[in-house]
Formats: C-alpha cells, sequence, structure tokens
C-alpha cells in the first residue's frame, strides 16, 4: 500500500505526511508541482527526522506519476465527491490511496483515472478534515484489512 499525494499546497501538511507514512511503513508519492517551493532540505525540514527513514518518491507531474514504471496498483482517490465510504471499500495489498490538493481537490483528469473514488462520511455539516487526518483514516483502514501494520517493535 501506497499514499500519493496530489500537488500538495501546505508543507506542513507534506512533513505530516511524510511521518505518517514512515511510522506506518508505506512509500509516499509527492506529484508536483506543490503550492511551495519543494526542494529535499525542504522536505527534510518538514517532515524533521522521519525523512531518514520515509521512503518519498517525487513525480515532476501527474503524467509522470501515471507513466512511471514502478507504479502498480489501484489508484483509489478519496475525495469529497465520493460515492463508496471508505469503510465500505475492500482494500488491496497494492493499492495507491491518493489525496488532491487542499485548496481544490483533484481535477477531473485525476478523477477520470481513479480505479475507485472513496469518501469519509463526516457529521452533518462538517465541510472536510485535515489531509493527512483525513489519510491517517484512510491507510489505517487499509492497513488493518490487508492485515499489514507495522509490528510495533521498536528499534531505538
Amino acid at each position: 500500500m501506497r499514499l500519493a499525494l496530489f500537488q500538495p499546497d501546505i508543507p506542513q501538511n507534506l512533513g505530516a505526511a511524510i511521518r505518517l507514512a514512515a511510522c506506518l511503513g508505506v512509500s509516499l508519492d509527492v506529484i508536483e508541482p506543490c503550492g511551495f517551493p519543494l526542494s529535499d532540505a525542504a522536505i527534510r525540514r518538514a517532515a524533521m527526522d522521519y525523512a531518514a527513514i520515509a521512503q518519498v518518491k517525487r513525480h515532476v507531474g501527474w503524467d509522470a506519476f501515471r507513466g512511471d514504471p514502478a507504479r502498480v496498483g489501484r489508484l483509489i482517490l478519496f475525495t469529497t465527491k465520493g460515492a463508496t465510504p471508505f469503510h465500505d471499500f475492500e482494500f488491496q495489498p497494492d493499492d495507491i490511496l491518493l489525496f488532491g490538493r487542499e485548496s481544490a481537490g483533484a481535477p477531473d483528469e485525476v478523477h477520470a483515472a481513479a480505479d475507485a473514488r472513496l469518501l469519509i462520511p463526516l457529521a452533518p455539516g462538517a465541510r472536510s478534515l485535515n489531509l493527512v487526518t483525513a489519510a491517517t483514516l484512510a491507510l489505517g483502514e487499509g492497513l488493518r484489512q490487508i492485515k499489514a501494520f507495522p509490528s510495533g517493535e521498536r528499534t531505538d
């Protein structure tokens, strides 16, 4: 299972996503351009010491991500326009959990490329979750279903 962010807008969210991916043992794909200057130094700064253990792959754009020969598995888009609640979906080990921009979500071409579009149901009147909070819910459910949570053994 992988986590992918489409053109993230907020550097702190990218840092938190890197930390989440590192802690849960999943890879993170960052699909550029980002809404902020992105460099290896910026990633290290945003991710603190988790950048050293995170598996982060940068893609120069949507086409580069789609054409990456190492990319396998279904593309699962999380969107407020989704029809299927994420907890009713059957995840697979090679799924890529994709989240759109904080400010604008994902464009039509990303929606069209998705194998599934999932929704995280919210209480009436609530508009949206923070990107990394949503990713945590999604990864948690996906990893639970495929029984792929890290062992929990500490190495420090």
